[in-house]
């Protein structure tokens, strides 16, 4: 005869006493919603950029015409609010549309599968910035790292584990990326901000940035105060001789500016002045290009005069 204590009894829960099968499968399905725009939050250190540009614009003028035709994912948080996972630009869209809500997918999401999805859902961008693809990769990767701790054997990356796959392998399968890319990438958020700036902007290349990236932030500092007087930028050769100065301890302001200077090989020889000397000439904030051309016109002016006084003679 079986113990009291051994029986076990299946008993209905509450949700199972007042719903019907019906409500709860509805339930469990994931249905699309409008929520008002002001009670969705930006995702967490969100890397991708979300500019006011001629390609947003277009999207607002079609969402003031036509809506949002597909709808955003969030996920609800704790105090009521939403987090946005996948739409931060349809939702831009929309507020300059002067919408007051848009259709979202509501979906329950741990930390992790929150960032992978609204990493992946940005990576189908056709133009990605390199410090855009530097911050969704290092955070993917270290969600995807985590992931993969689990011990539960539902877990796919465990899965993925067996297979003896690094977690960068699997990234890079994913994004088309080899290993080193990826590495090279992930470097990149070592920088400061205006100098990975230089390289959104193309006039630091992807080889010497990671060499820069291994300077501490002081030295990186200078680096950048350096650059914008001389209006020059380090080579990948360059690059390397700053690092290997500053891990042994001597990358300072004059070794720093002793490098830039140097003949570059194969560099056309140019005559350079110095920023600060010819700055005052001009109002603050004059493109680099402006001030060649003022200046190039001033010689030609020069030039005449002179060849005008030599007649008079």
């Amino acid at each position: 005869m079986a113990k009291r204590s051994d029986i076990k009894m299946n008993l209905p829960t509450a949700d199972n006493l007042f719903t019907t099968q019906e409500e709860r499968d509805e339930a469990a399905r994931e249905s699309v919603r409008n929520i008002p725009l002001e009670e969705i939050n930006d995702f967490p250190d969100h890397p991708f950029k979300v500019k006011v540009d001629e390609n947003m614009m277009d999207m607002a003028e079609s969402v003031k015409r036509y809506g949002i035709l597909v709808p955003a994912i969030v996920r609800e948080k704790p105090d009521g609010s939403y987090e946005m996972i996948a739409g931060h630009r349809r939702k831009m869209a929309s507020e300059l549309a002067e919408k007051k809500e848009m259709p979202c997918i509501v979906r329950s999401l741990t930390d992790d599968e929150a960032t992978i999805i609204m990493v992946d859902s940005n990576l189908q961008r056709e133009e990605l910035l390199p410090s855009e693809k530097a911050f969704a990769y290092k955070m993917k990767l270290e969600a995807m790292k985590r992931q993969g701790m689990r011990t539960d054997l539902t877990s796919a990356p465990l899965a993925q584990k067996l297979k003896r796959k690094t977690s960068r392998e699997l990234l890079g399968e994913q994004v088309g990326e080899s290993q080193d890319q990826i590495r090279r990438y992930i470097r990149l958020t070592e920088l400061t901000s205006p100098i990975l700036d230089m390289v959104d902007e193309g006039r630091i290349a992807m080889r010497p940035a990671v060499e820069l990236s291994y300077l501490p932030k002081e030295e990186q500092e200078i680096l950048y105060e350096t650059m914008q007087s001389e209006d020059c930028t380090p080579s990948h050769v360059q690059a390397i001789k700053m690092r290997q100065f500053s891990e042994n301890g001597k990358l300072g302001e004059d070794v720093i500016l002793s490098i830039l200077t140097e003949e570059k090989p194969n560099q056309v020889e140019q005559f350079k002045i110095p920023k600060k000397r010819i700055e005052k000439y001009f109002l603050p904030g004059t493109p680099k290009e402006k001030m060649q051309e003022t200046i190039i016109k001033a010689l030609e002016m020069y030039r005449k005069r002179e060849k005008n006084k030599e007649r008079e003679r």
